[in-house]
């Protein structure tokens, strides 16, 4: 009786190792497959001051499936809901252009000249990323918003 036990115990043993092998073979093999996909590079696509040799910065910039769209602002004369409702259009047609959406949002940041403004910025705001909004930080700029503007908003979406 001694002997089974011990045959069972060795097959026992020998299935738990073989197991072991095949999966460090497995998981040997999802990591070469892994590590043939090529990486995501950063995609320069909007180059808002083509004046200069080396521009400031870049209007949007897209890494993998990621989307990143600069402070849009409204340099015009106007109340905060007009310059809200300017700069979220702006904002929409970058996303557009670049293949993504107002629904594929993911982060907002909203700068405010004036922290008074938020209210009438949050009226025209509200709905336009769709029913599943994204996150968001609003602040307000100690000395405004650059230029005009009464409110600059820029985003991070996902792109298909």
């Amino acid at each position: 009786m001694n002997h089974l036990n011990n045959t069972t115990s060795r097959r026992s043993s020998l299935k738990k190792i073989g197991m072991v092998m095949i999966g460090a073979l497995g998981l040997g093999m999802s990591n070469k497959a892994i590590a043939k996909e090529p990486k995501p590079k950063k995609q320069v696509l909007d180059l808002p001051e083509t004046d200069q040799d080396i521009p400031l910065f870049s209007g949007a910039v897209r890494h993998g499936n990621t989307l990143y769209i600069a402070g849009k602002g409204a340099h015009f004369d106007g109340d905060i809901k007009a310059h809200t409702d300017h700069v979220l259009k702006e904002l929409q047609k970058e996303l557009e252009r670049n293949g993504s959406s107002m629904e594929q949002v993911l982060k907002v940041n909203v700068y405010l000249h004036d922290l008074e403004d938020y209210k009438g910025m949050n009226e025209v705001y509200r709905g336009r990323f769709g029913k599943n909004p994204p996150v968001r930080t609003t602040v307000a700029t100690y000395g405004g918003v650059p230029g005009k503007s009464l409110v600059e908003i820029d985003c991070i979406a996902a792109v298909d």
